[in-house]
């Protein structure tokens, strides 16, 4: 009896063993797995970061010397920032730089053969080229003394009364700068930091101080001057005291040969600056060329808040007002392909009023696609000037 209690025990014991030993060996194959697929997560996602904080200098200098045919553009400009989350759109909802009424210069730098000159440009100092950056053509500044003008027919082009509106890339590594020369004015100096001009400066958010494509756009009326970085107004001055008739682009760009050189794009020049109410009053219409789309699609970027928010103040201010939002594009690309989109476009403009608080039976929207152009559509800055919104007063 005893021995066969001993057995017993002796079983019990083995049994315990095995299922505890077991077990553990169990859970210690669980815990290596599991730490194995941890540490490929971690290294993906470093792979991952590394791949994206590599991207500036492996997609910067035109390494891609093909002339590819560009996309359609029948968006005005390019995007300066990749995702036009309807968050992004809000941070602009206090944004109210309007774009002047026609354009006089546009460089969107399409049909650019990468490592030449830019077309419509000339060289002042230094050395420039087009590059191929991400999928966009850029105006890459390959040393830091470089300056460039605009191509135009006259030395005096800049109206008394015009607005400019570019796209610079900061890749926030060591003290980068652009700069903006106007005759008869002292140089405006923009950073991540501040924006200077002469013993004037102001901070942009902070928010909009990240790495990537930042929109600078400045307005001008016979002696004032406001500029714009991003969605801050930077500066507000009143009394500049001359008139300026041209003006030149530089950086300060010390990266060229290293991938990280000064870009810039989208450069637009345009003249007026009537009030959107005092045009509505003379034509019964507001024709807008600040209102921006992603290329060949409806997305609305976030400078094209400007005009939205003055049309939505101006509509809160008249309870009356009641608008057909309508969209017109350039000729390129197919003609059914083009009224499609400038419908789209102009609901897209009219779900973002409503959106902002206008009653939607305040709206209305309808495309023309190519079928109404108000300019040559042989020269870019016809194209840009047929590419427009306008807000039909009903």
């Amino acid at each position: 009896m005893k021995s066969f209690f001993y057995l017993f025990t002796i079983l019990i014991i083995i049994i315990f063993s095995v299922g505890l030993f077991g077990q553990i060996d169990l859970e210690k194959t669980v815990k290596k797995k599991v730490n194995k697929e941890v540490t490929k997560t971690v290294e993906g996602g470093l792979e991952s970061n590394k791949e994206k904080s590599e991207e500036p200098e492996g997609n910067n200098q035109g390494e891609n010397p093909s002339n590819e045919n560009p996309e359609v553009d029948n968006s005005t400009n390019q995007s300066p920032q990749d995702n036009n989350s309807q968050p992004e759109l809000k941070l602009w909802s206090k944004y109210d730089f309007v774009a002047g009424e026609k354009i006089i210069f546009e460089d969107n730098l399409a049909n650019e053969k990468h490592g030449e000159f830019p077309s419509k440009w000339t060289l002042k100092s230094g050395n420039c080229e087009i590059a191929k950056f991400g999928d966009d053509n850029v105006i890459a500044f390959m040393k830091s003394k470089t300056e460039i003008s605009p191509l135009m027919k006259t030395d005096e082009y800049l109206p008394e009364i015009f607005t400019i509106e570019y796209d610079v890339y900061f890749h926030n590594k060591g003290n980068e700068a652009y700069y903006l020369n106007f005759n008869n004015m002292k140089q405006m100096t923009i950073r991540t930091t501040k924006v200077t001009l002469d013993k004037f400066e102001g901070e942009p958010d902070i928010s909009s101080r990240g790495i990537g494509w930042h929109h600078i756009a400045l307005s001008f009326n016979q002696r004032a001057l406001k500029v714009y970085f991003d969605q801050t107004r930077v500066l507000n001055i009143p009394n500049i005291e001359k008139k300026s008739t041209s003006l030149k682009l530089s950086a300060l760009s010390h990266g060229g040969n290293k991938g990280i050189s000064s870009m810039i794009r989208n450069i637009r020049i345009a003249e007026g600056g009537v009030e959107l109410y005092d045009r509505l009053m003379t034509d019964g219409k507001i024709i807008t060329r600040g209102i921006y789309f992603d290329v060949g699609k409806s997305t609305l970027r976030p400078e094209s808040m400007g005009v939205i928010n003055e049309i939505v103040k101006m509509m809160n201010e008249h309870s009356d007002l009641k608008f057909s939002v309508e969209g017109h594009t350039d000729i390129d690309g197919e003609e059914s392909f083009n009224q499609k989109l400038s419908e789209d476009r102009a609901s897209a403009v009219k779900l973002q009023m409503v959106q902002l608080g206008i009653d939607i039976s305040r709206l209305e929207s309808k495309g023309h696609g190519e079928s109404s152009p108000v300019d040559d559509n042989s020269t870019p800055e016809g194209k840009a000037n047929n590419r427009r919104v306008e807000f039909i007063k009903i």
